[in-house]
């Protein structure tokens, strides 16, 4: 009975230390009318035409970032477990870098070689600029959809997989991409939303590289208005527990932890 009393005591301290901001927050941004509450501080945000092309950006650098980063994931996850399993502490090593080297390095890294008087001046176009902001978006998430990846590739027989597939005459993009890809859908589906929650609140690979992205305009609105930045931080919560709720919904689909052959 005390070990129940205990239990129940630490999780509504939990809720409380995650809720009490949180209220505090949509409750501060309800007050942008003197007097009483009113929806204008979130009436502001959306009308506001840079919310939407900032949102949009970074929308479309997440959904390029999520296509990258599967194309590279997936096929080296599948080979390290079916051919170099000796490789695997190398490749998580590797894969957790992102985590201890801060992104301000990795950015600082990019403008010293691929500034506009290097070999490869990628930085001197918007297009490059652009390809260099997903590659390192890729390069943020890859802890996070690597092990994704690896953790689905895990639940399923990958050698017996593979072997039945090669028995019927598949190719190894094949059994790739129309027998490995689908059985691991949930797991490349927790990486992807992972994923798109990482990139659409990222700020300083997106400011220093001087691309219009939602984390440098969520800073810019947090700087110069009051009420906005409130309603601002509560629509980005909204937005990555809208990519929780749909990594469950995936994640308890029947047909999505199918083995399919």
């Amino acid at each position: 009975m005390g070990h129940r009393i205990a239990a129940w005591a630490a999780f509504a301290v939990g809720v409380l230390y995650f809720l009490v901001p949180l209220v505090g927050t949509v409750e501060f941004s309800l007050r942008i009318r003197r007097g009483g509450y009113s929806l204008g501080a979130y009436s502001n945000v959306l009308s506001d035409p840079a919310f939407w092309s900032t949102f949009g950006f970074s929308a479309a650098a997440a959904v390029a970032t999520i296509l990258v980063g599967t194309l590279l994931v997936v096929p080296t996850a599948y080979w390290i477990r079916l051919k170099l399993p000796r490789l695997r502490p190398v490749v998580e090593f590797i894969t957790l870098m992102p985590l201890v080297v801060p992104a301000i390095v990795l950015v600082f890294g990019y403008l010293r070689l691929y500034n506009s008087s290097s070999w490869l001046p990628l930085t001197g176009q918007t297009w490059s600029t652009d390809v260099l902001l997903v590659f390192g978006y890729v390069v943020l998430a890859l802890p996070y959809l690597y092990r994704a990846v690896d953790t689905g590739l895990r639940s399923i027989d990958l050698r017996s997989l593979t072997e039945a597939a090669e028995s019927l005459g598949a190719r190894r993009a094949t059994i790739l991409f129309r027998v490995i890809l689908p059985n691991v859908r949930a797991a490349v589906l927790s990486g992807a939303f992972l994923t798109f929650a990482i990139v659409i609140g990222e700020f300083t690979l997106a400011s220093l590289l001087d691309r219009p992205a939602f984390g440098p305009y969520l800073q810019n609105v947090g700087a110069n208005k009051a009420y906005e930045p409130s309603a601002l931080a509560f629509i980005a919560f909204a937005v990555t527990w809208a990519c929780m709720g749909l990594i469950q919904l995936f994640a308890r689909d029947p047909a999505a932890r199918s083995v399919r052959v």
